[in-house]
């Protein structure tokens, strides 16, 4: 019996009676048959500094399940947590910073990096393939890791002024008054 294009599934005969089998996964990482090759790539991208903890697992998690939806497989990701940039971004001069490693094709980036423009709490991105060709089932999956960032380091206060001709300043006037003075015979 065939089916209709796009119907997953398949029916067994069971004596008189047809039963449709179930072929579609449980919703978890999709698993690659050998020899599916597909393409390495690395993506950072830097969240607003002041989000909380929570609310970056969850942009993580959401984009973990774009890989996993297009097709792609998640090898790592990396939390570098809260860093100095190198200068403004945004109006920040902090973010947090997310490396994630994926296997996917050009449609898995191009999704991943339109999710992460709809992201209010993305301020910047960069995506680069890393590699092509890469069998993905050969490719182990690593442990997530989160590292804590760089110490909070408060902004520098202004100096407080010194008052006008204090006693170390006046003190010194008197001196060089003293020393600078003509002798009674050059005048």
């Amino acid at each position: 019996m065939n089916l209709a294009p796009g119907v997953s599934g398949g029916f067994t005969h069971e004596g008189d009676v047809m039963q449709q089998t179930e072929t579609q996964s449980t919703g978890g990482a999709p698993q690659h048959a050998p020899g599916t090759r597909l393409r390495e790539y690395e993506t950072i991208f830097l969240v607003r500094p002041d989000l909380a903890e929570d609310l970056v697992d969850k942009i993580v998690e959401r984009m973990r399940g774009i890989v996993h939806r297009d097709g792609g497989k998640v090898i790592k990701v990396e939390n570098w947590g809260k860093k100095k940039t190198a200068y403004e971004v945004k109006k920040n001069f902090r973010a947090i910073f997310v490396r994630f490693l994926y296997l996917g094709d050009t449609r898995a980036v191009a999704e991943f990096e339109r999710n992460l423009r709809m992201t209010d709490d993305v301020m910047k991105y960069q995506s680069v393939k890393i590699a092509d060709d890469i069998d993905a089932s050969s490719r182990a999956v690593e442990a997530d890791v989160k590292l804590p960032g760089d110490p909070e380091m408060p902004e520098r206060t202004a100096r407080e002024p010194e008052p006008f001709g204090g006693t170390d300043f006046g003190a010194r006037r008197d001196d060089l008054a003293d020393e600078g003075e003509l002798p009674p015979e050059a005048e």
